[in-house]
Parts: C-alpha cells; structure tokens; sequence
C-alpha cells in the first residue's frame, strides 16, 4: 500500500516536482465528470515518458498500489474516480504528436494529446480524423481510447476503435507490449489493439497510439427537421436509414433539450416543436445535394412541420455547436445533470424515446432526451438535485428501468460512456453470467493483482433484472 518508502520511489523516477500529495492535488483528481462520486486518491503523478510509466508501475505493483490512469477526467461512467485510493496517474505530460505518416495515412501520438488540437492539426494537413466525441475540446486521445468514445459522426465514419491501429502499453507489472501498427491487415494472433480499446484502463496504461486518418470529404451540408410529433421524427430515423442514407451526422434532440440549447446557443428555434434532427451530409457534391433533397421528401413525408437549411458553412457550424452544448445547456436547468448513454437498434429509436418518456413519468422525474440517433445511441439526461435523496432515488430507478428497456429492444446498457462504476451492477444485464467470467478470466491475466483501475466494470453483485410489464 502507500507509504513514504513508495513516495520516495516514485520520486527517484519523476522527480519531486511530479510527485504530489497535497491536499488540493488529491481533491482535483478525486473526481470525474460523473456527478455524486468522489474517492480520495493517495497520491497524483504525472509521467513524462513510457520509460517512466513502465519503472512506476513496477513500484507500484511491487508494493500493491492501485493505480488509476487517466486524462482530462471528462468520462460519465466513474471510470477514473480512485474508489479503492492509491495513485491517480495522469497522462498530460505525454501530449505529443510523435509522427503523420503520409504515406500510410497514419498518425503516432501519445496519450495525453488534446482530442481537437490533434483534429485540428492533421485537418491542417489535408487530412481527416473522425471521432469527434462532444467532450474533444477537453478530452485527450488516451481517454478517448479508454473509454471507446464516439461522437456526432459515429453514424457514417464510425468509432474511436475503427481508427486505433496499434497500440504501446505498459501492463500492470511494467512490461511494455506492442500491438499492430501501421497496417491494414493483421490477424497475427488475438488482436489485443481491440481488446484494450474500451478497457477503461483495467487492463494496461496506455502509452502510444498509431491512428489512422482518411481523407477529408469534399463537401459538405447541414439541414434541421422540425417536427411536432415527437414518434415522427424517430421514425424519420429509421427510414432515411432504410432508404440506404447514411448521412455523416443525424442527431436527435427532443422539446425540453430544443429550449434549453437555443436558450444558450441563441439559434431563435421554434420552442412549440416535440423534436428536431440535425442532419449532415459529405462526400462528393452531387450525392450529397441529391441525399439531401431525399432527406427533405422523408421529413415531409413523416410530417415535418418546417426544414431549414444551412445557407453558409458557419451556420452549419453553429448548429453543430449548439448540438455539442447540450449536455451544458442542461446542466444549467438543476444543481445536478445526470447524462445517461443507451443504445438500441437504430428501428427501435422510436420505441425507445417513448419507453423513456413512459419511464420519466412513471418515476416523476425529468429527463430530457438527446443523442446519436442515426446509429441508435440516445443519451437521456435527468435535472435533478444530489441533495434530495427522494428524488435522486427515483431517478437510479427511472434509469435502471431504461437499461432495462434499451436491452429488451436488441439494445445495451452503453453505447460509448463505458461501464466504469455506474454500469458495473447492469452489466451481467447484458452479457450473461458466462460473459462476465469470460471477462473477469482476462483481467486476471493481465492484471493478477487488481491493481489497474479497480473496483470498475465488475460489481460486487449485480442488479436482479426486472422485467417492465405494460399495460
């Protein structure tokens, strides 16, 4: 456990400078972006380099220290609150982008690199990086891997686990291990790139990621859907999905969220409207004109009462702008915002903002409802307040009732927040008692001391599964 010998340890590694256990530093890093969970670290470190991670670690695990690695914090799952203490490892030091390769249309960087600075650089090379979680002006690379962030344009370009190649990371004990690299191709083995993306830092800490960048799209257009049935703009979901449009962006916000984000954004939205979609559409100049025009008869066709296009690429920008505040806008509303991630099939996203408006009723909470509904990740957000206990516990109620929901509609407890504490007791829910061991036997190979970010994904019991009946 932790002791002066430990500190001293460390010290020799980093230096006194990146050593720290004053009170502010460990009240800084007892936290994440999840309300209502704080723990206590020992002590915050900051490596400067993987050579320095890997002789921590080996400390560390000599001394049976638990370590949590961690970027900017900005997760809503509790996967960097240090819930069992030891040593909160973070990663801003290791910040750089190592290498572009424009041969192989890859990127090498480290961890602790700014999720948008690293767009923004390889955007001014002529080249394009996708994941764009709404958090990517804050969050970091590493994080992004953690977790298996998605974002805005998840639905046509995929996740962060479709753009991670390879991997450099430093298991539990101090060994440093490589996984694939700058290649298309590579079924040499388990493919351990995929397994640590998503771990949440259980596993290994991650030290070095190689990237892969496409080129960007040519051209680019942004509309609004206006609907004042709520059931009509999730069906509009599924049926421009059905007539083989896949658009780069198709967001879904519902009418408490329209107030409270053209509120803060000052966009002049119409406020009577149940739902609106944000639409975007890239690629080639005449197939994104024609998707759009299609896009347009489908909206009408489901009864949208107004659509309004983007005239100018800033007010395309502005309206994505507006969409990325929402969690913000909201959190405005109570003393605290609880955003929640479900996913489902993308033909249940109707079901599935019914069920939660249903749920919300039923427990007497508010839940406003946005999300990625073009790949069916809706992120249902509860305005509350942590010091009533009452409330709070109808809200845990209401959202164990839309986990439930999500899963009996094909769907799952998380789509990109990851399980960290707060899924932990559902996550049986969705892989099985079996899954679960499965789980647990890999963690144990890699990590036989529990030792890397502990106390997360597995539960000490899992929630009994309640089945909704309707009436």
């Amino acid at each position: 456990m932790w002791s002066e010998t430990v500190k001293k340890e460390l010290q020799g590694i980093m230096g006194e400078k990146w050593v720290k256990d004053d009170p502010e530093s460990l009240v800084t890093h007892s936290y994440d972006g999840t309300p209502m969970l704080q723990s206590l670290p020992d002590a915050v470190i900051y490596p400067e380099n993987t050579a320095q991670v890997s002789e921590t670690l080996k400390v560390l695990s000599k001394h049976k220290v638990p370590v949590v690695s961690r970027g900017s914090g900005t997760n809503l799952c509790g996967g960097t609150v240090p819930v069992q203490g030891g040593v909160v490892m973070v990663m801003h030091r290791m910040n750089r982008i190592l290498e572009v390769d424009l041969q192989n249309l890859t990127a090498i960087v480290q961890p602790g690199l700014n999720t948008k600075q690293f767009i923004t650089h390889v955007e001014g090379l002529g080249l394009f990086y996708p994941p764009d979680p709404s958090s990517m002006s804050i969050s970091t690379i590493g994080g992004n891997i953690a977790e298996g962030s998605g974002g805005l344009r998840g639905l046509k370009y995929g996740t962060t686990k479709d753009y991670v190649l390879g991997l450099e990371a430093v298991l539990a004990n101090g060994e440093i291990i490589r996984t694939g690299g700058k290649l298309m191709k590579d079924v040499a083995g388990y493919d351990l790139t995929k397994l640590l993306v998503g771990s949440e830092g259980t596993l290994a800490v991650i030290t070095e990621a190689t990237l892969k960048l496409v080129p960007p799209p040519k051209y680019k257009k942004t509309m609004l859907a206006m609907f004042k049935d709520i059931y009509g703009a999730a069906r509009t979901v599924s049926s421009i999905i059905e007539n083989r449009i896949i658009p780069a962006t198709l967001e879904f916000l519902d009418r408490p969220t329209i107030r409270v984000v053209d509120d803060f954004a000052k966009l002049g939205l119409p406020l009577d409207m149940e739902a609106i979609l944000l639409i975007e559409q890239d690629g080639d100049e005449e197939s994104v004109e024609r998707d759009i025009a299609r896009i347009e008869e489908i909206c009408r066709s489901e009864q949208a009462e107004r659509i309004q296009v983007a005239e100018s690429e800033a007010e395309a920008l502005k309206l994505l702008t507006a969409r990325r505040s929402a969690f913000t806008a909201l959190a405005r509303l109570r003393p605290t915002t609880i955003l929640e991630d479900a996913t489902v099939p993308r033909s249940k996203i109707a079901d599935m903002v019914l069920e939660i408006n249903r749920i919300a009723l039923k427990h007497n909470v508010t839940i406003c409802t946005f999300g990625h509904a073009g790949d069916g990740n809706l992120h249902p957000t509860a305005t509350t307040d942590a010091r009533d206990e009452e409330e709070i516990h109808r809200v845990e109620a209401a959202f164990e009732d839309i986990f439930e929901a999500a899963i009996r509609l094909g769907g799952t407890i998380t789509g990109e927040h990851g399980v960290g504490l707060v899924k932990a007791p559902f996550l049986e829910w969705k892989v099985g008692a079996a899954g679960i061991a499965v789980m647990q036997g890999i963690k144990q190979a890699f990590d036989p001391h529990q030792l890397l970010n502990p106390g997360k994904v597995f539960a000490k019991s899992s929630r009994k599964r309640v089945v909704i009946e309707h009436g």
